[in-house]
């Protein structure tokens, strides 16, 4: 994070603003909602500037009147009009003279901001939506300030004038919910209660009494001690934008994240700042946590009265274990929900390009776990065999040579298409395209790593025609002479 974000109190602070143009007049405005004491140096005023500006002595004034909200201070800028200033905005078209106000501002460790030029700011001044009390700024770092704006404009539709007004409500009535609630989860817990259901219901039908007499109500009632919960959450692949709206609920009021070793970082951001993040995950030849002890985490931390979220990759009822948590859950009398997650071959065959099920090459599709596979019966690798179906291996990555010597030995065709997708959904997804006959040599010298889905059967071969995200797929014949 290139730069830290924070809300300034600039009342009755001064700010000072060099350039006289439109981009001045904006950012003008905004101080002046905030209250600060702005003055300008400009050559010359736009006309809202030069009706709104008056003529002053300087930072140094001693009038023994109350300060005008504007001054004009100067045409032109010298670094003796910074003293007293907390902020300077350079907003000119003069690279030359931006440049000045900056190196002026630094030298004295003033803040500055040089309109649309990063390099030579201190700060940044964000796109805002403005729902006073309530206020969401939306910074890309100065790197793509129309970003920021078109970002703004979908939080504008989310956040309608309903939210300045019930913050005012909840600001009014801090000090009683404080009193009522002097433990900081039960008052979290209530504030969001608030804000979910009846109270912020009547702010937006704008019926404040409403709201009022909701929370007087809540207020009075005896204080009962939170039940704790856990909610058993997909984070599906990788990818943050396949969360559903559940998870990102889930995960946004939880007290305590028991989280898999493949939930990416990305997921992890969106959850609450002050949530507990444990990682709990397994490795097949690495080290664990043992099955017992996620279960014993989550009776531990939902008897204590906490919102647990168990947070696994991929959906938690495929190959995920949800089902012996939920076991544990309902022998201890624990709450619990369960949010699907869409499962890694799911969302690995659709970022590839690869649609499992396909009328005139597979009719069906099979989910497998490889680390299991060399148990099965050769009845069941018969089944495997058979074509016209898509196979999908998870864990594949340690078994793939023996995966594809099973599968023929049983009948399945040599030249069968097979697709080994690492990291699907993330940045760095791979695709690699091989045949059947060639998992023994990928296995050997094709560097794979996990995770990866290996996908088995004719729809495999549509990789590499209908692949829309990442890298090109790799050809395994055509890179096996140098692999």
């Amino acid at each position: 994070m290139r730069y830290f974000p924070l809300f300034a109190d600039l009342k009755g602070r001064r700010v000072l603003v060099v350039g006289g143009g439109d981009v001045a007049e904006r950012k003008v405005r905004l101080l002046l909602d905030a209250g600060a004491q702005v003055d300008v140096v400009a050559p010359a005023l736009n006309e809202w500037l030069s009706k709104r500006l008056v003529a002053g002595p300087g930072p140094d004034r001693e009038t023994g009147l109350e300060p005008a909200p504007c001054w004009w201070l100067a045409r032109h800028f010298d670094a003796a009009q910074l003293r007293g200033a907390v902020l300077v905005i350079a907003a000119t078209d003069d690279r030359s003279v931006n440049a000045s106000v900056a190196a002026a501002a630094h030298s004295m460790s003033i803040l500055a901001n040089v309109v649309d030029d990063a390099e030579l700011s201190g700060f940044i001044v964000p796109a805002i939506v403005d729902r006073s009390p309530l206020v969401i700024a939306i910074s890309s770092g100065g790197t793509a300030p129309v970003l920021a704006r078109l970002v703004r404009e979908q939080i504008e539709v989310l956040f309608d004038e309903s939210f300045g007004a019930l913050a005012s409500l909840l600001e009014r009535w801090r000090s009683r919910i404080k009193a009522a609630f002097p433990e900081l989860t039960a008052r979290r817990r209530f504030y969001e209660t608030a804000v979910r259901s009846a109270a912020g219901g009547a702010m937006r039908r704008r019926r404040p009494d409403d709201a009022d007499q909701w929370l007087a109500r809540e207020i009075g009632k005896p204080a009962v001690a939170g039940a704790g919960s856990v909610a058993i959450v997909g984070a599906g692949p990788g990818d943050p934008g396949l969360l559903t709206l559940n998870a990102l609920r889930a995960l946004q009021s939880a007290d305590v994240i028991l989280h898999d070793r493949l939930v990416s970082t990305e997921v992890l951001a969106l959850a609450r700042r002050d949530a507990e993040c444990i990682e709990v995950g397994k490795q097949a030849r690495g080290q664990s946590v043992t099955q017992q002890h996620i279960n014993a985490l989550m009776v531990e931390h939902a008897g204590s009265g906490r919102r647990v979220v168990r947070l696994k990759g991929g959906d938690p009822f495929v190959f995920g274990r949800g089902g012996e948590e939920l076991e544990c859950l309902v022998a201890h009398g624990i709450p619990f929900e369960v949010v699907p997650g869409i499962t890694a071959a799911v969302a690995c065959g659709a970022y590839a390009g690869i649609p499992l099920t396909h009328r005139d090459h597979a009719q069906s599709v099979q989910f497998v776990t490889a680390h299991r596979a060399e148990s099965l019966p050769a009845r069941d690798w018969d089944a495997l065999s058979a074509p016209g179906q898509t196979l999908c291996f998870y864990m594949g990555v340690g078994e793939l040579a023996s995966l594809g010597a099973r599968l023929i030995a049983h009948g399945r065709g040599e030249d069968t298409p097979v697709a080994v997708i690492e990291n699907g959904s993330r940045p760095e997804q791979r695709v690699t395209l091989a045949r059947l006959a060639e998992l023994d040599d990928l296995a050997a010298r094709g560097r794979l790593c996990s995770p990866a889905m290996v996908i088995v059967g004719e729809v495999a071969s549509f990789a590499a025609a209908l692949h829309w995200y990442g890298a090109e797929p790799r050809q395994w014949e055509a890179l096996r002479r140098v692999a």
